[in-house]
């Protein structure tokens, strides 16, 4: 059970241990709390058909009138996404700066939501204030504008979230990271360090933006076709540079995929990226003018199979198609899992006659995460009296761990928690303290949380094995077959070549329906357990395989 003094600082994670995404943390003291990020992630291989995954919110739910708000670090997905589904079911007030908001207006218009929900702008350097709490947004420097850290005043002393951060002394934006207001708070005894570990394995510095825009712009003084460059619809910098690098070379710019499309207009209106107006064209207008004077900004940089360049590869773009001369350019490192279908991407691309650039070629592509020696610097600074390793694998919280160890901080202080596991904080001391309901709840269209281990597992059944349907008619009062047994298959074989074997499968139902009805057995949950049993080992047996068996008994 959680200790329930009121005089602790809770801090609890519902989401972005041990994972990639799904950013969300608790913070409690007494009747309050407040709720840093509120992401979304994406499915692995094996959660077949699912769309997206979201937290499991029941704590906060369970706890509802203490919930004063959603405090947002930036606006990408694995931070953001979770909260056109969680604001329908707890509404409070979502703070974040600018651009970030924008974003979460997006969709919430999207889902139809926004009119009654609170949308609270707070500019970097800006504080908010609860009765328990005072909220500081810092800015930091990261692959999308306006990312902040958060420093949490609390009765117990201050907490830093970094959020996704990294140390760009040349940021296109101009905007350094407030690296001084870290050193201020280090000199005022941070009680708490939660810091990024994404990149927590990688040593040196992350390679500054900057860099990348030098590159792109070489890349396109010898292009002399189309450019096509995919990237993150939410990497506003890095499109900034790819749009600078066209007008340098009197190129109009496109943008193609919806996300990218939305984003981009979001931006401009914003003035986070700058556009001329005449420079813009639609996708639908390209053929207007000389392929030497075009560039296509998309999404696909990941290879999904609807994503516009994955359409633009396999010629199923309404408007672009690949030809002799063009140049794509994919500026964004493969997310884990993602090899295969970036590598088949650039294989069509090739194969269609185009010249591909992605990262192993040329460096075009930097992380917008913290390496090990910004981490340092940013630990040097706080000088935490705790630490806890946040955003990432358990090897990447173990890597942070270990660098912040090497630093001179004693292990005793440093947590790595899981997922619902609570850490309990006083000015002088902090513990492991219980652990909450915690989890992922998946979303499958429109279905939220109706997925679950069960019908992820009768989905994995089916991709491997196939289903069977036994269809069968019994007359209810003479308890007779008036028809069938008639086997269908999707998935487990092919009838025409494997005639024999259902044959032999449907003599198996006879006879396994003769055994019932001689025992005078009318129950219909045995029946089609008998036929389940006796055909499941049958066709293993011959096949070595378990499809799913779905005996129907029709009765007249």
């Amino acid at each position: 059970m959680i200790n329930k003094n009121i005089s602790k600082v809770k801090v609890i994670p519902l989401g972005g241990l041990g994972e990639i995404g799904k950013n969300i943390t608790a913070i409690e003291y007494d009747n309050e709390i407040i709720v840093i990020d509120c992401g979304l992630a994406f499915p692995d291989a094996e959660m077949y058909g699912v769309d997206l995954v979201i937290p499991n919110i029941t704590y906060l739910l369970n706890n509802r009138e203490k919930v004063k708000g959603f405090f947002l670090t930036h606006g990408h997905e694995d931070h953001i996404g979770a909260l056109p589904y969680v604001l329908k079911q707890l509404n409070v007030a979502v703070y974040g700066t600018k651009l970030t908001l924008s974003l979460v207006k997006s969709k919430l218009e999207e889902h139809k939501i926004l009119s009654d929900c609170t949308l609270s702008e707070v500019k970097q350097g800006e504080e908010v204030k609860t009765e328990k709490f005072r909220v500081e947004f810092i800015r930091t420097c990261h692959s999308i504008a306006d990312a902040c850290a958060l420093a949490i005043h609390t009765p117990e002393g201050v907490i830093v979230h970094t959020g996704d951060f990294k140390i760009d002394y040349t940021p296109i934006d101009g905007k350094v990271i407030n690296l001084h207001r870290f050193a201020k708070l280090g000199t005022e005894k941070v009680l708490l360090l939660m810091a990024d570990s994404t990149n927590a394995e990688r040593s040196g510095y992350t390679v500054s933006e900057k860099i990348i825009g030098e590159n792109l712009t070489r890349i396109f003084e010898r292009s002399k076709g189309r450019v096509i460059v995919a990237t993150f619809a939410s990497n506003i910098n890095r499109i900034q540079q790819i749009i600078n690098a066209s007008l340098s070379y009197g190129r109009k710019v496109a943008f193609s995929g919806r996300s990218m499309e939305k984003i981009s207009a979001i931006a401009i209106e914003l003035g986070y990226m700058q556009l001329p107006e005449d420079q813009l064209i639609s996708v639908e207008d390209i053929n207007k003018y000389p392929s030497e004077r075009i560039t296509i900004i998309t999404t696909g940089s990941q290879g999904e199979p609807m994503s516009a360049l994955s359409r633009i590869a396999s010629s199923n773009h309404k408007n672009i198609t690949i030809t002799k001369g063009d140049l794509v350019i994919i500026s964004a490192s493969p997310i884990p899992g993602n090899r295969k279908l970036i590598s088949r991407l650039i294989d069509e691309l090739f194969s269609k006659g185009a010249e591909v650039i992605y990262d192993a070629k040329e460096e075009i592509h930097v992380s917008g995460h913290a390496c090990q020696e910004e981490l340092k610097l940013m630990h040097t600074l706080i000088k935490p009296k705790f630490f806890m390793p946040v955003h990432g694998e358990y090897r990447h919280l173990k890597q942070h761990k270990l660098l912040a160890e090497n630093l001179g901080m004693d292990a005793k202080n440093i947590f790595i928690l899981e997922t619902g596991q609570v850490l309990e904080l006083s000015r002088n001391a902090a513990r492991k303290s219980g652990v909450v309901t915690s989890g992922s709840i998946m979303v499958d269209g429109i279905g939220i949380g109706d997925v679950g281990n069960v019908v992820l597992r009768d989905r994995r059944h089916l991709s491997q094995d196939g289903i069977l349907t036994v269809v069968v008619t019994i007359d209810k009062a003479s308890f007779s077959i008036l028809s069938g047994p008639d086997i269908v298959t999707r998935g487990f074989i092919f009838v025409r070549e494997s005639g024999d074997l259902i044959s032999e499968a449907t003599e198996v139902v006879k006879a396994e329906l003769d055994k019932c009805m001689e025992r005078k057995i009318t129950e219909w949950f045995v029946i089609k357990s008998n036929i389940k049993n006796s055909l499941g080992q049958f066709l293993y047996s011959k096949t070595r395989r378990n499809p799913i068996i779905l005996p129907i008994i029709m009765e007249i």
